[in-house]
């Protein structure tokens, strides 16, 4: 069974968003808040972008994860009103992740091809033909 998450993008203030929908929420964030710095050449980052995050989740509720990260404008990234929501889906194996990649992309525009992430899960992020934001994250269970 597929689980599907809203994943929002910031214009770098995605700490304090996800801090005050944390007070409204409850609960605590799933896991660290994983920062550019923390990536591989992260480095090579401008100084004001290293510590923007680069990813973080709140758990909503018992099935639901509301995730998010900020817009890098030097990385080549801008953030518009459209571009600043995806869906993202979290198959139960590579297959079924494969099979969705495929099906949901097809006809529109594949801005990062389905793959092994440095995290260690396959990911893939597009826009379909009727322009709307995907992201596929699958993680093994086996690989820890």
């Amino acid at each position: 069974m597929v689980i599907m998450n809203t994943y929002l993008n910031f214009p770098g203030t995605t700490e304090e968003a996800f801090n005050f929908y944390k007070s409204v929420f409850g609960g605590d964030f799933a896991g660290e808040i994983n920062r550019f710095k923390d990536t591989p050449d992260g480095e090579k980052l401008p100084a004001a972008d290293q510590n923007k995050v680069m990813h973080i989740a709140l758990p909503v509720g018992e099935h639901n994860m509301l995730m998010g990260t900020d817009i890098l404008e030097s990385t080549g990234q801008s953030l518009t009103m459209g571009n600043n929501m995806h869906l993202s889906l979290h198959p139960d194996s590579k297959g079924e992740a494969e099979k969705l990649f495929a099906g949901l992309s097809a006809g529109g525009d594949i801005s990062m091809p389905f793959q092994k992430m440095f995290w260690g899960d396959w990911y893939g992020q597009f826009t379909d033909k009727y322009g709307v934001h995907w992201m596929i994250n699958y993680h093994d269970p086996s690989s820890g």
